[in-house]
């Protein structure tokens, strides 16, 4: 299976083909289990600088360890705020994130305020999510807020999206991994279509092979977070058409 891949900014159409190199260079190699342990988080690390990965993904109490490790390779560190739940104070948030940065956190991944869109306080999951772009933005970091897609409805899903935009994030994203379900093509595909150009998509949750990698980016997404990026360029390694 080949497909094609966005380069540059996200969501705009490329013919450039896609090859196992530029599949990896998309990839959030992620480890957020709670046992988790250091030679864990340093294998991790080490195998993200080797496959030159966009991302190393850990826990909060990881990150300083993870960019000692990936100092000066091309790869950043990220981590979750608000994880797995979305459900903290915006106040707490913006307190992780601010600690994150301070370790030297590039990507961070916060989930948004579920209750409150599902309750129809759009003013407070905007200004929740602004909090954050606002201290990341001023780091020169990266702020991709999760949906949780599996929790919402066609039309909280659109709103997610456009709060997302508005609020100045620059990915939004499926799943955090924990809860009812992942990443679905079709929920790529609408994300992509509501966004536009204006922001990445990052597909997330049981995206664990090759041919689940290529799926997501043919239908629109620009990262995948992934505990199974070392299996899926071993796939694609595999494939005669790249």
């Amino acid at each position: 299976m080949s497909t094609t891949l966005v380069l540059g900014r996200p969501g705009l159409a490329s013919s450039t083909p896609l090859s196992p190199r530029q599949v990896a260079a998309i990839i959030d190699h992620t480890l957020l289990k709670p046992d988790a342990t250091r030679g864990q988080v340093e294998q991790l690390c080490a195998e993200a600088v080797e496959h030159k990965f966009a991302c190393a993904f850990v826990n909060p109490t990881w990150v300083a360890l993870a960019v000692g490790i990936t100092r000066g390779t091309g790869v950043v560190v990220g981590a979750p705020v608000g994880f797995p739940l979305g459900a903290n104070l915006g106040s707490t948030k913006r307190l992780e994130a601010e600690d994150l940065l301070r370790l030297g956190a590039h990507d961070l991944d916060m989930v948004l305020n579920v209750g409150a869109l599902k309750s129809g306080n759009r003013k407070l999951v905007q200004n929740d999510i602004r909090g954050v772009v606002d201290i990341a933005h001023a780091a020169g970091a990266v702020v991709k807020v999760i949906l949780e897609c599996s929790l919402l409805s066609l039309e909280e899903k659109i709103v997610a999206c456009e709060l997302s935009v508005a609020a100045g994030a620059d990915y939004v994203k499926t799943s955090t991994g924990f809860s009812t379900g992942g990443a679905t093509i079709d929920d790529v595909a609408l994300m992509r279509g509501v966004v536009g150009d204006r922001a990445g998509v990052k597909a997330s949750g049981g995206v664990k092979t090759g041919n689940d990698a290529l799926a997501m980016i043919q239908a629109g997404a620009t990262r995948i977070g992934t505990s199974s990026g070392i299996q899926i360029l071993r796939d694609l390694a595999q494939d005669p058409s790249l």
